[in-house]
């Protein structure tokens, strides 16, 4: 007989579980009190559709559902009209009990329907947990799961885990990161290249070799007693080819399953631009939002509405269960949007505060736009996302020219203003997730050969402008990675001193070498300056057209104002201050927060070459 997966992977003794052909209970538990009162219950076992199911304690279901496949029914109850905390799902068959388990209701934790969420008076800190700090050597490997630990293999499994994150929780607090983003920690079980986490094989289990959905739970909940939150990486789009449910398909329809495939497989063409194309062919459109990201990845098929239901649910039980602080959804655009629509709509009405930001890896604002919430750009095309959050994939890919191109009246430093003058598009400017890096791109110390100035330049502007930062492990210790040549295993490196053999350990402070003190002490003083920067939150924005490769902007609002000067000039430059007559009126002094120094604006400013400044302006 066949053990309760979920039992295991939740080690909770809520549920008495006995079974003859019984074998999947998903949720496994659910909550009172509940906006949405309604709760789909997926049961599984071999033939259960050709039994008989009832509820205890006079329960009624509202529906069963059969599919395609009889080893699946879909029960709907009204969680409201249920007034016991447990009770029980019967499979009977000619009068005779073959299984049956004991359901639980639990009690929501108070104020948890108006949880927190990330907002830009936070900074995010991305984590790929397999590379970050290996804290429980004992799971590096699993007798349940293919893929085992080498650390010598660079697509391999090395060993970083949940305790190990935890462990290291002071330095992430000390550094100035007030939110975590780790990628997918739910079971990836595919035979190779798992460590990534994108090709899930079971949602409602913390896979092994990372820990329990006990140390997940036990994470956001440490993160929470520092008032910092925990983000979830949450995948709609595919699922990885050895998920229990893809194995054993509900329906055919489950899945985008294309007939001249290999084993329904087809490709993405990945021209996702085409879910806004009004003369977009019906071919191109398909292959972009049906095709696979790889053979070991099924497309999920988000308009199936039990598909919708089930991750729906599931986003949803996470949220209760480990107490998140918010989502980041990835591949988002290449998912149904009328179907993510609901989804998004469906988690932000249960949790009114609670963010989502998608991936939205496209080219232009007026795309990206097209998918934040009460979008104009949206709205034209007849569509609201629902989803609050946006990534600012135009500011990624202009800053890198901006800071290498030779200045002239189209390159260099203009990128950065030109970024932001398409700001107009979007309908909440603070809800911008702005980057320069993350784990699918070059490592912007690779991309400027570790060097300290352009990283602090970098940092200044994603820490300044309007939105969320976020930043990538390791950056602020110099860390580098070549793509090109080295794949995604070389911009996912090890963090020095996440292993008891490593040689040097960067989590201790003290032991960081000069190099690394560098970065490490420019970010924790502007990340923690940030903290407390309200201006910088939510203030408004003056920018100024760079002039000689330098940069310029304001933030202010009605009691403080900051200045904020980018020098990529090779030389010394010395500001015209009454150029910025505007911004600057009422002013005479100002405080530069990295260095300290005190600053006459009568006698005007001069920045070195290479250098960025921030001045707390001072009557």
């Amino acid at each position: 007989m066949k053990k309760l997966f979920l039992a295991l992977a939740l080690s909770v003794a809520s549920a008495a579980f006995s079974q003859q052909n019984l074998e999947r209970v998903e949720p496994a538990f659910w909550w009172k009190g509940m906006k949405n009162p309604e709760l789909q219950i997926l049961v599984y076992g071999k033939g259960i559709a050709n039994n008989e199911i009832s509820l205890s304690d006079g329960i009624s279901i509202k529906n069963i559902q059969k599919v395609e496949n009889p080893n699946y029914v879909f029960i709907t109850v009204n969680t409201n009209e249920i007034n016991v905390p447990k009770f029980r799902i019967n499979i009977k068959k000619n009068g005779k009990n073959l299984g049956n388990y004991t359901y639980e209701l639990k009690e929501r934790n108070p104020g948890s329907a108006g949880r927190e969420s990330y907002t830009s008076k936070d900074v995010m800190y991305l984590i790929m947990p397999d590379r970050f700090a290996n804290g429980n050597e004992k799971n590096d490997s699993s007798p349940d799961l293919t893929e085992k630990a080498d650390r010598k293999l660079p697509n391999g499994r090395h060993g970083g885990d949940l305790q190990g994150i935890i462990n290291n929780l002071d330095y992430i607090q000390k550094l100035g990161a007030t939110a975590i983003w780790l990628t997918p920690v739910n079971e990836d079980n595919e035979k190779v290249y798992s460590y990534h986490g994108y090709a899930q094989t079971d949602l409602y289990k913390i896979d092994a070799r990372y820990g329990t959905n006990e140390d997940y739970k036990t994470l956001s909940q440490e993160l929470n007693k520092r008032n910092m939150k925990l983000v979830m990486d949450y995948v709609t789009n595919h699922w990885g080819v050895s998920h229990w449910m893809i194995k054993d398909l509900p329906s055919k329809d489950w899945i985008h399953w294309f007939n001249d495939g290999e084993n329904g497989f087809k490709r993405s063409n990945y021209k996702i631009t085409s879910q806004f194309d009004t003369n977009a062919s019906e071919i191109d459109r398909k292959y972009a939002l049906d095709g696979w990201f790889d053979t070991t990845m099924p497309d999920i098929n988000q308009k199936n509405p039990l598909v919708l239901k089930y991750l729906t649910q599931n986003a949803i039980w996470w949220i209760e269960y480990a107490e998140l602080g918010g989502f980041r959804v990835d591949t988002y655009p290449y998912n149904d949007k009328e179907a993510m629509a609901k989804w998004a709509k469906a988690i932000t009405d249960e949790y009114p505060k609670f963010n989502i930001v998608g991936e939205t890896w496209l080219s232009t604002a007026g795309h990206i736009s097209a998918w934040q919430k009460d979008s104009k750009t949206g709205e034209a095309a007849g569509y609201n996302s629902n989803l609050p959050s946006v990534m600012d994939f135009v500011l990624f890919s202009e800053m890198p020219k901006a800071f290498q191109e030779q200045e002239s009246w189209n390159k260099g430093m203009i990128k950065l203003y030109d970024a932001f003058t398409s700001d107009f598009l979007y309908p909440d400017t603070r809800n911008l997730l702005v980057f320069f890096e993350n784990h699918d791109t070059e490592r912007w110390n690779e991309i400027f050969n570790a060097d300290p100035a352009a990283y602090k330049m970098g940092l200044t502007l994603i820490s300044t402008v309007r939105g969320i930062p976020q930043i990538y492990y390791g950056s602020e210790i110099g860390m580098r990675g070549n793509k090109e040549k080295g794949g995604d295993a070389d911009i996912r490196r090890d963090f020095p001193g996440g292993w008891k053999s490593d040689k040097q350990n960067a989590f201790n402070l003290s032991s960081q070498t000069p190099e690394q003190k560098e970065f490490f002490q420019f970010t924790q003083k502007l990340l923690n300056w940030r903290k407390g920067k309200e201006v910088i939150h939510n203030g408004k924005t003056k920018n100024f057209v760079p002039k000689d490769g330098v940069f310029t902007y304001f933030r202010y609002n009605d009691k403080e104002s900051v200045m904020v000067i980018l020098n990529n000039n090779k030389k010394d430059q010395t500001l015209d201050l009454k150029y910025f007559e505007e911004a600057l009126k009422g002013f005479s002094k100002g405080k530069e927060i990295i260095s300290g120094k005190e600053l006459n604006l009568q006698k005007g400013i001069t920045i070195p070459a290479k250098t960025s400044f921030i001045i707390e302006l001072e009557k």
